[in-house]
């Protein structure tokens, strides 16, 4: 195969994504700590192009009775078991390495993953695009304040309307009739 033309767009000409998931939680982490798993899957759904097949990598084992390999919102979330997330990035990588994107800060990782063919990409890069994300669909509700206020009276309405008041209906309480309590 041809080396992939270097562009501004890491994705450009990638058919494999693969994430060092624990290098990117804790880039995305807060003060209390790096973030949870599921948090960050499906704002990287919406990052990686269609066609692009996606796979977070974490060290250690899932949660007790969790499965070590899952499919969600179309990224896959693999742990590494006992041996080191890198080695599980490195063996991902050369299935088909020039295509392959990995994102990590891993410096040693990075340099044996660009031997082979593979495109490297710090976490940074994808921490900043997942935070210039939006939310794409509209809000419930009304999305927005209205464009104008209401218009003064101009004396032409009519009397004004009474305002809300208790006691038209079922928003006074009443009490229990057959207890003795009075009505409103």
């Amino acid at each position: 195969m041809h080396p992939m033309p270097r562009t501004l767009d890491p994705l450009a000409g990638v058919t494999r994504l693969l994430v060092d998931g624990t290098n990117l939680l804790h880039a995305l982490g807060r003060a209390d700590g790096p973030l949870p798993p599921a948090a960050v899957v499906g704002r990287l759904r919406a990052l990686v192009p269609a066609g692009v097949q996606a796979t977070v990598v974490l060290d250690g084992t899932p949660a007790p009775g969790a499965i070590d390999r899952r499919l969600t919102a179309g990224i896959e979330v693999r742990y590494a078991g006992r041996r080191p997330a890198d080695a599980l990035l490195v063996d991902l990588a050369g299935m088909d390495p020039t295509t392959t994107l990995v994102v990590t800060d891993d410096n040693e990782l990075a340099t044996s993953l660009r031997r082979f063919g593979a495109r490297t990409v710090r976490t940074g890069w994808m921490a900043d695009r997942l935070a210039r994300q939006r939310l794409e669909t509209p809000a419930a509700g009304r999305p927005r304040p209205p464009a104008h206020a209401p218009a003064e009276p101009t004396g032409d309405e009519g009397p004004p309307r009474p305002g809300w008041r208790p006691g038209r209906g079922a928003t006074r309480k009443t009490g229990n009739p057959k207890r003795g309590h009075p009505a409103g």
